[in-house]
């Protein structure tokens, strides 16, 4: 009877120095999700670039390398050995590469910009449903997103470096880079400086607002500020077009095919 008294009391022992040597069990830790960009980096068959409102999912097949800028709001992108020219939908920057004209006040300030934000990069090009795919010059038009999510349309406005324009009919992101220009204007960013345009070598027409009043209000010609879509009537465009200037400026771009004949949509 002793004797059973005594294992009973061993098995006790080992029980409780087993217990006390049951492993412990770490909490799992969900790793961080990873930000757009770093999703770019870790995939190679998935692209995701951050919008103003949602995101881009795009295949391989929808990224570019960006070889070269053109001018501000034109550049030639590559794809596995195959190069596009891209215009920019919905900007237009002051003139350098127009063998018509000289280099307009900005130009060369906002090519530069364009050549920093995206020469060497992976971009993603968004076409517009509304806009055609190419312009009249067989160049592929679009919004380019850069591989971290920069929308360079918007940025290129937003900053200063580019007007907004509209060709013909509005576009998707219209109101958005409309919005942005007035930023520009009101915070007095780049080509908006009340500097920017001092020098009179740089600017293709007078440096001081040259006003003319029609019965809708008076109309600044020395820098580009209308679009079509600001007027009501085509006639209204076109008198304004010929007091500033007519073909021979077209500080506004409002004759986008130079036939002399402006804001046809209007009609």
């Amino acid at each position: 009877m002793k004797t059973r008294s005594i294992f009973i009391f061993v098995g006790l022992i080992v029980l409780v120095f087993l217990g006390s040597k049951r492993p412990v069990v770490e909490p799992v830790v969900s790793a961080p999700l990873k930000e757009p960009a770093a999703l770019i980096a870790a995939s190679s068959s998935v692209v995701v670039v951050p919008k103003t409102t949602s995101l881009i999912h795009a295949t391989t097949s929808d990224v570019y390398i960006v070889e070269k800028v053109v001018d501000g709001d034109t550049l030639t992108v590559s794809q596995n050995g195959k190069k596009e020219t891209v215009r920019l939908i919905g900007i237009n920057t002051p003139e350098t590469v127009d063998p018509r004209k000289t280099v307009e006040c900005f130009g060369t300030e906002a090519s530069k910009k364009t050549k920093e934000l995206l020469v060497g990069r992976s971009v993603v090009i968004e076409s517009d449903p509304i806009q055609d795919v190419r312009d009249k010059y067989g160049r592929l038009l679009g919004y380019v997103f850069r591989d971290d999510g920069l929308f360079v349309n918007d940025v290129l406005i937003r900053e200063g470096y580019a007007y907004e324009y509209t060709y013909k009919v509005p576009y998707k992101y219209q109101t958005q880079f409309k919005k942005a220009e007035q930023e520009a204007r009101v915070g007095e960013r780049g080509l908006w400086a009340k500097s920017a345009c001092a020098s009179a070598t740089k600017l293709p027409v007078k440096s001081e607002p040259v006003v003319v009043a029609p019965s809708t209000g008076g109309y600044v010609c020395s820098i580009n500020t209308y679009n079509c879509t600001d007027f009501k009537t085509q006639a209204e465009a076109q008198t304004v077009f010929t007091a500033c200037g007519g073909p021979t400026t077209d500080i506004h771009k409002l004759d986008s095919d130079g036939d002399g004949f402006v804001c046809e949509s209007l009609k």
